[in-house]
């Protein structure tokens, strides 16, 4: 028998753009887009392996999991799970050290952009009519600042 896996709040992960088929492949798998704390002992009592990202596992809630093996946690930090609760249980805790670097420098480069360019400002200012109304050939919210001989630290 395939243990079950349990992913008590899978929208933080997947808001429907990725295949849970991976994790399906390793047990009998149930997704939950959202599990309240009154919702998870009752989802989960006969899982081995709990996946979470904002849902909490407290030391009471660990403790009602007897069939618990492992907590995978899809996030950098581990505040949402009694680690000390769910170790003294025999129950494995791992979380994500890292993730997504391409698309935090990517972001981050987004981000610089909008700040010289404003493009959020001048989309919002076209669709609201402000440049068809523009007597000027050129239209802009606010100055371009280039980026042409300057520095930054990232």
């Amino acid at each position: 028998m395939a243990d079950r896996i349990v992913i008590l709040d899978g929208y933080t992960l997947n808001p429907g753009d990725i295949s849970w088929e991976s994790f399906a492949q390793l047990g009998d798998l149930t997704v939950y887009d959202r599990s309240t704390p009154g919702e998870i002992v009752e989802r989960s009592s006969a899982a081995a392996v709990l996946i979470t990202n904002k849902a909490m596992l407290s030391a009471d809630i660990i403790q009602q999991l007897h069939t618990l093996k492992y907590i995978g946690i899809t996030a950098t930090g581990t505040n949402v799970v009694d680690i000390e609760a769910a170790t003294s249980g025999g129950v494995v805790v791992t979380n994500v050290p890292a993730y997504g670097p391409e698309s935090i420098a990517q972001h981050t480069i987004a981000l610089m952009l909008e700040l010289t360019n404003h493009v959020g400002g001048n989309s919002q200012a076209v669709k609201s009519g402000r440049w068809a109304a523009c007597p000027d050939f050129s239209f802009s919210v606010s100055p371009i600042v280039e980026l042409a001989g300057k520095q930054i630290g990232v």
